[in-house]
């Protein structure tokens, strides 16, 4: 367990602040300043961990080194990790009142490292409310409704996976040239015209490519397609040592995709990529009949956690989201359509080629 960190002036668990961008205390507004020492003193090192050890020996439950709650939506099923038992009264990713408690898992790994929120509440709700101005076809509706008051800071679950790769692929290469056929028109007149014709030579070759922080999102609670709307997130670089500070006060998503269902989806990821990578060594024009052998060593993971901010609402009958990375500030949502303006919009349109189109008669 990563020990606290105390105020120095009231003695309280200092909290990350994203605005401030160090530690503060939510009670005295004590604000500490993040440093080295401070890292080494409360985390260790951000460190890859083997991964066929860990899927031989899964890990236990390690805790969060402060005293957690998890609930779960029964909506939506994200299970969301809280300070309080009394903290959550509607879920943080759909909006659904229908929140249970959920019995912690004994098998859960605690995450080793995390990016901790750089972007501000302040700042997303901008971003927001210029993204809601810039959809043309949304309902007035929701351009006047105050939806940055569900404004939700929270930590999302990833894994991260490494390896090593070694390549060997064969196929046919293809080379274009062209031969000049004559033929008659459909006026019976004589013309030429060029022929494309492939000549095939078989080819091969090898390659090696090391994959870094590859990253799987071990979420429910948050759209797929979003999520790939906001990355990447900076883990090769700026990740730091999990500690209870930075996600004191936040709510975390404990992960769904476990580590085994992780690394599948990883390794099919790393084939399609490897098989991509052999494809650009093809010499020629085109290819057929791509065989790859490969081979994977060194794998490791971490399991870490990310800054999200997400407004989740229900307009009508659906549910949407609206996410933004809260290291980066990049933004992604969805969002219903007004049929009335669209019908508007194509009915503009029509109207102008009606009136457009007695100038091109007389042209």
């Amino acid at each position: 367990m990563v020990g606290k960190h105390a105020c120095p002036e009231c003695g309280a668990n200092l909290e990350w602040n994203a605005k401030a961008q160090s530690l503060k205390c939510p009670y005295c507004g004590t604000l500490v300043e993040w440093s080295e020492p401070t890292r080494e003193q409360l985390g260790q090192q951000v460190q890859e961990l083997d991964l066929e050890q860990a899927l031989r020996d899964p890990a236990s439950a390690k805790g969060w080194g402060t005293e957690r709650y998890e609930v779960q939506c029964q909506n939506c099923r994200a299970i969301s990790v809280l300070s309080s038992k009394t903290a959550a009264q509607r879920c943080d990713f759909c909006g659904s009142p229908a929140i249970v408690a959920h019995e912690q898992g004994q098998a859960a790994i605690t995450p080793q490292s995390l990016l901790p929120f750089k972007i501000s509440d302040g700042q997303i709700r901008d971003k927001i409310r210029k993204w809601y101005g810039s959809r043309w076809f949304a309902p007035n509706k929701l351009k006047t409704a105050a939806l940055t008051d569900t404004l939700h800071g929270v930590y999302l679950p990833y894994w991260t996976f490494d390896a090593h790769a070694d390549a060997d692929w064969r196929a046919d290469a293809g080379f274009y040239y062209y031969t000049t056929e004559t033929y008659r028109d459909s006026n019976g007149n004589t013309q030429t015209r060029q022929v494309r014709h492939v000549r095939w030579e078989p080819a091969s070759g090898s390659l090696a490519h090391f994959f870094d922080d590859e990253l799987v999102p071990a979420t429910v609670g948050v759209h797929a397609e979003l999520l790939r709307q906001i990355e990447p997130f900076p883990t090769t670089s700026d990740l730091k040592p999990y500690t209870p500070e930075f996600v004191r006060g936040w709510t975390v998503e404990r992960y769904q995709v476990d580590l085994g269902r992780a690394a599948q989806l990883n390794l099919k990821s790393m084939d399609e990529q490897l098989r991509a990578l052999c494809a650009r060594q093809i010499p020629g024009d085109t290819y057929r009949d791509l065989r790859v052998q490969r081979e994977y060593q060194g794998r490791t993971f971490k399991h870490i956690l990310v800054p999200v901010w997400l407004v989740g609402y229900t307009y009508g009958s659906k549910t949407y989201q609206i996410v933004a990375n809260g290291y980066t500030g990049q933004i992604a949502g969805e969002r219903p359509y007004s049929w009335i303006k669209i019908t508007l919009a194509v009915l503009a349109v029509l109207l102008l080629i009606v009136l457009m189109a007695p100038l091109f008669v007389q042209q």
